[in-house]
């Protein structure tokens, strides 16, 4: 899963967030200086990207971009998932999504001392070109996929997802909301345990 998945699936506690969005940037077990919230976030990360990995559903979406993007079709798929539960929004939260993405971004920039360096430099480019917000449309999508294949000098195509975003679309989002439903119960189980 992506950003915003991750965000989503910690439900309101600004720790489990701040934690959840940091994960991918933090080494290891070097996080013993933050709050106990905020570990419990980055394990919290850390369970969802085993969950995902491991999911069935998630495999079967990978084999569809299998033999255009090779090992890069799992970052492919969580970018489109994150784009089916921005289109969804409505579906899975009564916060707007206009108003939710504008409070991650105050509680993160609210946070910044706190946060990794390579969080820190990918904060502003986020926020500026709206990545949260923006997720729900293909022009969207595309500028993320762009912006991965340049950070791959090319070598990704990941440029080109988009093309196979809108080929497979239907049976992609059929994917997504089955999978979303296991992984939306094992994060609540999960939080519940740490409650």
């Amino acid at each position: 899963m992506n950003f915003l998945a991750h965000l989503y699936l910690s439900g309101d506690n600004t720790e489990l967030m701040i934690g959840n969005f940091i994960a991918d940037h933090i080494k290891g077990n070097k996080f013993s200086h933050y709050s106990e919230g905020i570990k419990k976030g980055i394990l919290l990360h850390r369970e969802i990207d085993t969950f995902t990995d491991a999911h069935d559903i998630v495999r079967k979406s990978k084999r569809r971009l299998h033999e255009r993007y090779r090992h890069y079709d799992g970052v492919i798929i969580d970018i489109f998932y994150d784009h089916f539960l921005a289109r969804n929004w409505k579906k899975y939260s009564q916060i707007p999504l206009d108003i939710y993405v504008k409070s991650v971004y105050n509680l993160l920039q609210e946070n910044n001392n706190i946060l990794p360096d390579k969080t820190r430099e990918l904060l502003p480019y986020m926020i500026q070109y709206n990545w949260l917000y923006n997720y729900q449309f293909a022009k969207g999508i595309q500028e993320v996929l762009n912006g991965m294949n340049k950070r791959t000098q090319g070598k990704s195509k990941m440029n080109l997802a988009t093309e196979d975003l809108l080929i497979h679309y239907e049976i992609l989002e059929e994917d997504f909301t089955l999978f979303f439903e296991d992984l939306r119960n094992f994060c609540n189980s999960k939080l519940n345990q740490t409650a």
